[in-house]
């Protein structure tokens, strides 16, 4: 019935896991919401700064706001706007940060210049820049059916539930306007091909040519048209180049304007065209939860030549989570091949690592059903690895005094078993009660990073307490199954000891 049941609890542990929720880190309380803003491809630093007027506004609303931050445009890309939303510390505030952020977010919708999302500061440091949500997607064929895909994808991610706000970085709505020349025209009139593009070059290009001094200050000689004069594409068309002759000759004579829209970045991942779909989950989902939502609908939507990568935090993640299986095993093996050396036995660390499932059991009992909000996130997976080396001294205890009272007492496996475990109760209860007793500081911890120190705790905490109780009757069980008869193995010794008492022949 005990070996029945512990085969149950091994079996659950799987399912367990696959149910509890998964994210790199558990969102913590910095008194701080970042949101990025994107504007349409054609605005200027005037059209942005109308509308962060209006999100300053919106911040004000708001009880908890304390000051703000903005970037207008990062580089040459005037079509996003990055800023932060920052408040009281929480002792001086009624609302948690998670509490304030869907009221940022709906108010920050509702501006009309404006796709906006507001998502959390990253409780990791150096997990990558952006909206938590960066699901990559790949392919050899041409950007406009990439972008046919990613609209489809994100038309089913949003009706999932899952996303309270989801975008592509690559947007085809950028306006790009060519210059078609009539050459035969242009070279009647004697003007070289050359000559246009230097020309325009100069009225245009804003670019560097000279210093001049002034009153004892320095400025740039920038050659360019005024403001008012390139507002327009239309307008080039009254700009004038020199002919052959030295007549001033009106482009519009011999160009016309075509107009086009095209991506407004041609971006590549592993050497493939790509487009990124980013965006920040809806409250109560989790990172690993979005993300195996994204896979589901790309695994049936998405063509043959189309795959999918992570980049950001969410690649930090993937890779996280693949490392974590990887490093449980390599310290199970790790502490076997120990416990072997010590034991001298290939028996006797498998008796004692049975107790090592028992108390991740334990441990993710209270993960799966969310108390405290626990997530399988890099600091729980810490606590679970912990579990491994501080649980394995429950069954060292047992199993090294019960060899002992086979070889010294002269007692069967049953017998020597059961006294180790009643003898060695003591000292196993002891010891477990001080590592718990020594994770309180963590449970009742408070402040800045005290959701990581909760989940690590509870943990180890309840991982430690269950299986503890798992162990006092499952490892001698196990034992009676697995462990070598000592006293058998001593009298088989002693009877190949004894000399051939038989006559030797002269």
């Amino acid at each position: 019935m005990v070996l029945t049941f512990a085969g149950v609890i091994l079996v659950s542990i799987y399912f367990m896991f696959v149910t509890t929720p998964n994210e790199l880190a558990p969102t913590e309380d910095q008194s701080i919401l970042f949101f990025q803003a994107r504007a349409p491809q054609t605005a200027t630093l005037e059209y942005n700064e109308i509308y962060t007027r209006q999100i300053v506004e919106a911040f004000e609303a708001i009880p908890e706001y304390h000051e703000s931050f903005l970037i207008l445009g990062f580089g040459r890309d005037t079509s996003t706007v990055f800023g932060g939303f920052k408040m009281e510390p929480p002792t001086q505030r009624g609302r948690s940060q998670m509490q304030v952020q869907p009221e940022v977010q709906g108010k920050l919708a509702g501006i009309a210049g404006f796709q906006t999302a507001v998502f959390p500061r990253p409780s990791l440091p150096g997990s990558g820049g952006g909206l938590p949500v960066q699901f990559v997607i790949t392919t050899d064929a041409g950007y406009e059916q990439l972008d046919q895909v990613a609209d489809t994808l994100i038309g089913q991610a949003m009706q999932s539930g899952d996303f309270v706000f989801l975008q592509k970085t690559v947007e085809f709505t950028r306006p790009r306007v060519n210059l078609v020349i009539d050459r035969d025209r242009a070279a009647d009139l004697g003007i070289r091909m050359q000559d246009i593009a230097a020309n325009l070059g100069t009225l245009l290009g804003g670019g560097y040519v000279n210093r001049f001094n002034l009153e004892g200050r320095s400025y740039k000689v920038i050659p360019q048209v005024a403001r008012e004069f390139r507002l327009e594409p239309g307008d080039l068309k009254q700009y004038y180049i020199p002919a052959a002759s030295g007549e001033m000759v009106p482009l519009a004579s011999f160009v016309s304007l075509e107009e086009r829209v095209q991506p407004s970045q041609r971006t590549q991942h592993q050497q493939l065209n790509a487009v990124t779909v980013q965006g920040v989950m809806a409250p109560g989902v989790t990172l690993g939860g979005a993300l195996n939502r994204l896979e589901s609908i790309a695994a049936e939507e998405f063509p043959r030549n189309f795959g999918w990568d992570y980049t950001g935090m969410s690649r930090q993640f993937t890779q996280q989570g693949s490392a974590l299986i990887l490093t449980f095993f390599m310290s199970i093996l790790v502490i076997y091949l120990v416990l072997a050396a010590q034991f001298e036995s290939w028996r006797d660390p498998v008796i004692i690592l049975v107790s090592v499932p028992m108390s991740i059991a334990g441990a993710l009992i209270f993960m799966t059903l969310g108390i405290g909000g626990a997530t399988v996130n890099i600091y729980t997976q810490v606590g679970l690895i912990t579990l491994i080396g501080l649980i394995a001294k429950n069954g060292i205890l047992i199993v090294e005094f019960a060899n002992q009272l086979q070889i010294r007492d002269k007692l069967s496996r049953r017998e020597a078993v059961e006294q180790a475990a009643a003898i060695r109760l003591r000292p196993i209860i002891m010891t477990t009660l001080a590592m718990v007793m020594a994770m309180l500081p963590l449970l009742l911890a408070a402040g800045p990073g005290a959701v990581s120190r909760l989940h690590i705790g509870m943990v180890i905490a309840t991982g430690l307490g269950i299986g503890t109780l798992f162990t006092l009757f499952v490892v001698p069980a196990v034992y009676l199954l697995l462990a070598r008869d000592h006293q058998a193995a001593a009298q088989k010794e002693a009877a190949e000891a004894l000399p051939d008492e038989r006559p030797q022949e002269s």
